[in-house]
């Protein structure tokens, strides 16, 4: 199963300036629970905000730089490569970003784990559209973080032909 594992406000923002626009330490622990144990696909630029591999997962990073190379990761030059090599790991890969590697791949997702932060945030990235093709198998009630901030937990599935 392919996954992606994304927060993003009402109109899709991901980030602002390679990083992410808000701090909901909460969100930060659900993202760890849905990838912890298993494989994680990341682009350089996100792995590169994040700073360093994260543990208890094998963290696969997408790069066309031929000559990349960093501690405690796996590094492939295509989604197609990287999913291979997830496959080795767990039967659920957890596909975490950014925006070029999200447009690459929600086409062949299974599942969507959303975190819809309920407040508008200036950005210059966002995840790509999604709609019909999705069934919303879950959604929690809201929560509001420290701040204030209200978001919500949504899982979506692929709808499949009948």
């Amino acid at each position: 199963m392919i996954s992606l594992l994304v927060a993003h406000d009402p109109d899709r923002v991901i980030g602002v300036n390679n990083e992410l626009p808000w701090h909901i330490p909460e969100e930060l622990a659900y993202f760890k629970k849905v990838s912890m144990g298993k494989a994680m696909i990341m682009g350089r630029k996100t792995f590169e905000s994040i700073g360093r591999p994260l543990p208890g997962r094998l963290n696969i990073i997408i790069t066309r730089n031929e000559e990349y190379t960093a501690d405690g990761i796996v590094v492939v030059h295509d989604l197609r490569k990287a999913i291979e090599k997830a496959k080795e790991f767990s039967g659920e890969i957890i596909i975490i970003g950014g925006a070029e590697i999200f447009r690459l791949a929600i086409g062949i997702a299974d599942r969507l784990y959303i975190t819809l932060i309920q407040k508008h945030f200036e950005g210059d990235t966002y995840f790509p559209p999604y709609g019909s093709e999705w069934n919303l198998v879950s959604a929690s009630e809201d929560h509001f973080s420290k701040e204030g901030i209200p978001y919500s937990y949504l899982v979506y599935d692929r709808k499949t032909e009948s």
